[in-house]
């Protein structure tokens, strides 16, 4: 019988990619601050933010008994010029990062955590990190503020979804297209089975 894993994320694109490789997981949401320190490169943040996430999960929801497999992960966008893209607070902001973006090549950066949790005790950890280039089609200010008025933007780094609408503005992808939506599921599978997962 498969280990019980927790994922320590509350987005609805990680859960729903999970499911649909067919894993089983209960969801536990964790408290971190995700701003970036001084001279932190997008991959170190990444890997430092899905490790903090996930070690906060199993340190404030596993009991000194207790097994669990920890899942954790964190996406960011980085612009052609090198300027990290989180998630925009209001529309004006999307559409300026949308605007950044289009006609050029960006990139996409996805650090995941699993941790083993043997009776309470980390017994083993796996950081990882993985990158999609991701080039937008050219667009002028009125198709970003079209694009964003949809409503898919504001939960988003980078402003878009690639899964949803902003499929239409996604001229080509390289490297993984899960890894866009927000867990490289390939890599991710691989490194479970290497901690005893089964499908």
């Amino acid at each position: 019988m498969n280990k019980k894993i927790f994922l320590a994320s509350s987005s609805p694109r990680r859960k729903e990619l999970l499911t649909l490789a067919g894993v089983e997981f209960e969801i536990k949401i964790p408290d971190v601050d995700e701003a970036q320190f001084p001279h932190e490169s997008p991959v170190q943040m990444v890997k430092r933010l899905a490790f903090e996430k996930a070690s906060t999960v199993w340190r404030n929801e596993l009991g000194p008994g207790e097994s669990r497999i920890v899942l954790a992960a964190d996406t960011t966008v980085v612009s052609a010029k090198g300027k990290v893209l989180g998630k925009p607070t209001t529309k004006a902001e999307a559409i300026e990062m949308i605007l950044l973006l289009q006609g050029k090549v960006h990139k996409v950066h996805t650090g995941y955590a699993l941790l083993e949790v043997v009776k309470g005790e980390l017994a083993r950890k796996r950081i990882r990190s993985v990158e999609t280039r991701v080039y937008i089609r050219p667009l002028s200010r009125i198709e970003a503020r079209m694009y964003v008025d949809r409503g898919e933007s504001l939960d988003k780094a980078g402003a878009y979804a690639a899964q949803g609408h902003g499929m239409t503005i996604i001229k080509k992808i390289e490297g993984s297209y899960t890894n866009v939506v927000g867990l490289p599921m390939s890599e991710v599978i691989e490194d479970l089975q290497k901690f005893g997962w089964k499908p």
